[in-house]
């Protein structure tokens, strides 16, 4: 090895040792938060994965803890080139998030609870690692809002709504029928749009996916919502097409059959195909590689406020007691003001 390699190398390696020295405390302290945060909301976190795993509404969640990873691995680079500073004023953003968490286990309220455990830990994040990393991982920083399970607000509207696609798409088939709410009667029987077929797990499921495209795919605004209008139109109006050739198959194969091709065909298969070609249309429109998603440390270095919010150093113990102390406050407060049963 040339005396030019040599120097080379051990510099990268000191380099390699100091940033890991640089982000050791820090992401420890973080962890150990984290732990803390998810102890005290432990009940809220329990309903969210429990959520996560039995309710095929809320599967797709189980893949976002990925996504997260990934972004963040995406953004390792950038991260070395900075050093982690924590920021006081996060902490206002975990004491947020908790007393959002408490307030919706005293209104038992799970969304509210839900909503507050997941800001807390990102309050976390912004509070320990500061504002340049903040900055950098801000994509993966929210995508964590898709942790909570959301969307049983909009089942009563989006079966009215599959209803009324499906009774038209009937009617113009030449095939009788009368619709009463979310009732549709034919020739064979009488099909009634459940909660299971609103076609909300789709539609959430295709909102959180355009979100992720949107992000790490295009720069322009308008093309974002342009995509985004789509990822929430198309799955509507392909789930009440879903609901329609379910009641045409009924015709003529019958009840039983057009049930069984519903949920074998009409389930994911038709829901990965509509993702298909949603994604087929948008792809010559794409304007970069998902790699190149989000701020560069020299651009988040250029913003004016930057300098002057980090102002003052912070130790990451000093954030941690604080942190530890508002969540001893807010679970001790949760024993004698909420409910003591689980909803």
């Amino acid at each position: 090895m040339q005396p030019e390699s040599t120097l080379g190398a051990l510099k990268s390696g000191a380099i390699s040792v100091r940033l890991s020295q640089v982000w050791r405390t820090p992401l420890l302290t973080l962890a150990l938060s984290v732990l803390a945060l998810v102890g005290v909301a432990a009940r809220e976190w329990g309903e969210m994965f429990h959520q996560w795993w039995n309710i095929d509404t809320y599967n797709h969640i189980l893949l976002i803890p990925f996504i997260v990873g990934w972004l963040v691995t995406v953004k390792i680079g950038e991260l070395k080139k900075i050093e982690p500073k924590p920021w006081m004023p996060g902490l206002g953003l975990i004491l947020a998030g908790l007393v959002l968490w408490l307030g919706g286990r005293i209104s038992e309220v799970n969304l509210i609870a839900h909503a507050g455990a997941v800001g807390a830990v990102q309050g976390a994040i912004v509070a320990i690692l500061g504002l340049r990393a903040a900055y950098l991982l801000a994509l993966p920083l929210c995508f964590t809002a898709f942790l909570v399970p959301f969307g049983d607000e909009i089942i009563p509207p989006l079966q009215m709504i599959t209803a009324d696609i499906a009774i038209a798409l009937t009617l113009w088939s030449g095939i009788p029928a009368v619709i009463d709410g979310i009732y549709i009667d034919t020739p064979v029987g009488l099909f009634i749009v459940a909660e299971a077929c609103s076609g909300v797990k789709f539609l959430i499921a295709m909102v959180t996916l355009a979100v992720l495209v949107c992000c790490t795919r295009f720069d322009s605004w308008l093309r974002r919502g342009v995509f985004m209008a789509a990822a929430i139109i198309v799955p509507i109006l392909a789930n009440g097409v879903r609901a329609w050739g379910t009641i045409y198959i009924a015709q003529s194969q019958g009840v039983e059959f057009a049930a069984g091709f519903d949920h074998i065909f009409y389930g994911w298969i038709f829901f990965a195909v509509v993702v298909a070609l949603v994604l087929a249309g948008a792809w010559r429109f794409f304007e970069r590689e998902p790699e190149d998603y989000g701020w560069t440390v020299e651009e988040v270095e250029g913003l004016p406020f930057l300098a002057a919010a980090e102002v003052t150093p912070v130790r990451p113990a000093k954030v941690f007691g604080i942190l530890v102390a508002m969540v001893l406050a807010t679970g001790i407060a949760s024993t004698f003001v909420a409910p003591a049963t689980i909803g």
